[in-house]
């Protein structure tokens, strides 16, 4: 099978390279690799994005173009730390137009952010789209999307599963650089548009991805 996987920043680099999850997360796309399973991994910025964005903002007034610019940057290099620890795997550079088919596929494609307007979010369903998969994986630091943030409201209640139309209307319809939501809402409008799904996993639990993977029973929230 064919997976496109959106890779949050914030796992990635949570204030510094997460050495520890980096290893684990490559044993385990390594483990379905050898399955024959072909991967896409578009990867986020992380901390270096808000550092940056919040640097310019203290200096002077930024324009959205330019936020965004400086948050795809540091995609860039988290995207050339995946294809170091996936050398054998993937090809000698980092891919960024999602919306361009390679002549060649790789057991393993790595992208980086692509244009100002959205993040790296909408580039894995670009890539679905331009594939034909028709669902994106998400893993980030979020195990759910819930009816209230979590951080708030200790009641706050999980979706197990939701409509394009939901998300939306909980979430927005507008990009805004730096914003913290379950998921890019220009994404979730092309997502929406071409009848992809997204599946919101927790990152961090590998155990739950794996389910995934496999097929099996998993923990997360399928939109779409």
């Amino acid at each position: 099978m064919n997976y496109v996987i959106s890779l949050g920043g914030s796992i990635i680099v949570p204030d510094r390279p997460d050495v520890k999850f980096l290893a684990k997360f490559r044993k385990l796309i390594l483990t379905f690799v050898q399955k024959g399973n072909v991967f896409f991994l578009v990867c986020g910025g992380g901390a270096p994005t808000r550092v940056y964005q919040n640097a310019a903002q203290q200096i002077t007034k930024v324009s959205s173009e330019d936020l965004d610019w400086l948050g795809i940057a540091p995609t860039k290099v988290n995207a050339e730390l995946l294809r170091v620890i996936f050398r054998k795997q993937t090809s000698a550079f980092v891919n960024s137009n999602p919306t361009i088919k390679l002549s060649k596929l790789e057991k393993i494609n790595i992208y980086s952010g692509w244009k100002p307007g959205w993040s790296t979010d909408y580039d894995a369903v670009q890539i679905a789209k331009t594939y034909g998969i028709k669902t994106v994986i998400n893993l980030s630091n979020i195990d759910y999307v819930y009816d209230s943030d979590p951080k708030e409201n200790k009641k706050a209640k999980k979706i197990k599963h939701m409509s394009w139309a939901q998300f939306r209307k909980m979430f927005g319809h507008r990009w805004h650089p730096g914003a913290n939501v379950p998921f890019d809402p220009v994404g979730a409008r092309l997502a929406q548009q071409e009848g992809i799904a997204v599946v919101i996993l927790s990152g961090k639990n590998f155990l739950n991805t794996k389910k995934f993977l496999a097929g099996k029973n998993f923990e997360g929230t399928v939109i779409g």
